[in-house]
């Protein structure tokens, strides 16, 4: 049961767009991927390696894309061997200073060795490490699951597809970078 006190601490989207300051400083709004989605320029990289799943995972991707109204010359999709290589071609994209924000798409499946404790942990340092270095948006959109059948209820199955979220991540994430270019 939350107190009055810890309840008071939870704001609504309204409360953290306008900010608690009565000073007239200027606080970024949260990200909204409408505002920013029709002049977006995205890249996609994929990873080949469980390409069941990242196949999905594209297509969930390619719906947001849709919804939120991306122009499809806007988008670019780049295919790697696997999950290890990801950073290394987002880091390329960014560089190329064409991309708003890139996704990176992939599934590391645990398997019998510890082989997926290295991939997933070294993917996911890499992408961390391009975007912060670039300062391009790179959402991490790699799921690392136990088994195949978990992967599958995230990459379109009962828990929805993370590939969709990854587009509406790097959208926000681009309106929320341009608020900051305006501060």
């Amino acid at each position: 049961m939350q107190s009055s006190d810890s309840a008071s601490l939870i704001a609504s989207n309204d409360q953290i767009a306008t900010g608690p300051f009565s000073d007239g400083r200027t606080q970024v709004k949260y990200g909204d991927p409408q505002r920013v989605a029709g002049s977006c320029r995205l890249a996609i990289v994929v990873s080949r390696f469980n390409q069941e799943i990242t196949l999905a995972l594209l297509k969930g991707s390619q719906l947001a894309v849709d919804n939120f109204k991306v122009p499809a010359e806007h988008l670019e999709v780049v295919w790697v061997p696997g999950a290890f290589e990801l950073p290394v071609v987002a880091r390329q994209l960014a560089k190329s200073n064409k991309y708003d924000a890139i996704v990176c798409l992939g599934a590391v499946i645990r398997g019998e060795t510890g082989h997926y404790d290295f991939v997933a942990g070294q993917a996911a340092e890499g992408i961390a490490r391009t975007a912060t270095e670039c300062g391009v948006p790179i959402i991490l959109g790699v799921l690392t699951t136990d088994n195949f059948s978990q992967a599958r209820e995230r990459a379109g199955g009962t828990k929805g597809n993370k590939g969709y979220e990854a587009i509406e991540s790097a959208l926000e994430m681009v309106d929320v970078m341009g608020q900051i270019k305006e501060l």
